[in-house]
């Protein structure tokens, strides 16, 4: 497959603030990648640079094998859907739809009245009287029927409810069979959008801490529940990526386990359960005991 997206020593700093600090990465062509991270990690600021709308400080971005920035036809063949999207005051629902094609050559019409009359969108609506879920449809809408080869979509649907977050993922799933292109989901709600990835970037502090395939990182760690003494022999020097206890009981987050060592951890009568792509994520952009905030935070924050 051929990289769409190949970054190399990537940084951008705001005065004292380093917001993306000496990333490297690639993005195949045809694949759903997801950007996570936590608030301030980086992640707006990474698609920013990636879209040509900020310009980095120190090293190379090639988007379809050229410079994004002021490169029309890179960003004609781009789509970029954030949650704070913004519109001419003036604008209804109907004007975005109408304008659409100007800005996206594969812009394909009859879907977006499809998706419009699914998510239930007023049309003669100002911008300005429509409410948030509204507006993310208006979003989600864009980006889909966009059928851009290279789309972006910033958390724009957090403002859906949980129905309709759920009819953006079908038909982005659907959609992107028929259509392969290539799509990039920053988003709090690791779990919801968990199935649909491909490939997983995770950025903390402006760095790239995990760049995986999502199927090597499902089933990547256990967490194990039993005695505190038992469960420390047995992890013995292995690397923790999460601890809790509550009396002699300890609760802790481990790597991924070879057969015979979930066979031995079986007969030392400790539980093992599976560890989600999202408390992976907490587990390892937090310091231990921060998990409870912090999964909060991943949950909630938009």
């Amino acid at each position: 497959m051929n990289a769409v997206i190949d970054v190399t020593d990537l940084t951008k700093r705001f005065s004292k603030v380093t917001a993306v600090d000496e990333a490297s990465f690639h993005i195949e062509e045809n694949s759903i990648t997801g950007l996570l991270g936590r608030n301030g990690a980086g992640k707006t600021t990474m698609m920013q640079l990636l879209t040509g709308q900020e310009f980095a400080t120190a090293g190379s971005i090639r988007v379809f094998g050229e410079t994004p920035v002021e490169n029309s036809r890179v960003l004609s063949r781009v789509c970029f859907i954030k949650e704070s999207q913004k519109y001419p005051e003036d604008f209804k629902a109907k004007h975005v739809f109408r304008s659409a094609p100007w800005f996206f050559p594969n812009w394909d019409a009859e879907f977006a009245e499809r998706l419009i009359a699914e998510f239930r969108l007023p049309l003669n609506r100002r911008i300005k009287k429509l409410s948030r879920g509204q507006l993310s449809a208006i979003g989600v809408i864009v980006g889909l029927a966009s059928r851009s080869p290279l789309t972006f979509f910033d958390e724009p649907y957090l403002g859906l409810d949980a129905v309709l977050r759920q009819a953006f993922y079908d038909r982005l799933l659907e959609d992107y069979a028929e259509h392969p292109r290539t799509i990039i989901l920053s988003t709090h709600l690791i779990d919801e959008v968990s199935d649909l990835l491909e490939h997983v970037l995770v950025i903390d502090e402006g760095r790239i801490i995990i760049d995986s395939s999502a199927d090597d990182l499902r089933g990547s760690a256990t967490t194990l529940i039993g005695s505190r003494s038992v469960v420390d022999r047995f992890i013995g020097t292995r690397e923790v990526l999460h601890r809790e206890g509550l009396g002699g009981l300890a609760s802790v987050t481990v790597g991924r386990l070879s057969d015979t060592e979930r066979a031995d951890a079986a007969s030392a009568g400790i539980e093992m359960t599976p560890v989600s792509l999202q408390q992976l994520i907490v587990r390892t952009t937090t310091a231990a005991g921060e998990g409870t905030t912090h999964d909060n935070e991943w949950r909630h924050s938009a």
